[in-house]
């Protein structure tokens, strides 16, 4: 058990570090209104469920960390030079809560 602050709530309460398997990690592609297509795909890196604290339908409340990958795909004619000092893509970091 963790303690965590409560997003519903904004209290403190203990939540339980809950093991997952990825059974899928799908793109999602968005045509821009500029020609540019964006792909972007959400990759889990933690789940926590609260304790004693349920939606609506009495599910129970989970906090998640995750780490977001773009990837954009721009027209020639929209492109520039690459901008000095930017960062290279990097790898997700795994940041969060570890999970084993």
């Amino acid at each position: 058990m963790v303690k965590i602050i409560s997003p519903v709530t904004q209290r403190q309460v203990e939540a339980e570090q809950i093991d997952f398997e990825s059974k899928a990690e799908p793109w999602s592609s968005y045509e821009l209104s500029d020609g540019t297509t964006l792909k972007v795909r959400v990759i889990l890196t933690g789940v926590l469920r609260i304790e004693g604290e349920y939606d609506q339908s009495g599910n129970p409340i989970y906090v998640v960390s995750s780490q977001n990958v773009v990837q954009a795909n721009a027209p020639k004619k929209i492109r520039g030079t690459p901008t000095v000092g930017a960062m290279p893509p990097t790898r997700p970091s795994g940041g969060g809560p570890e999970v084993r």
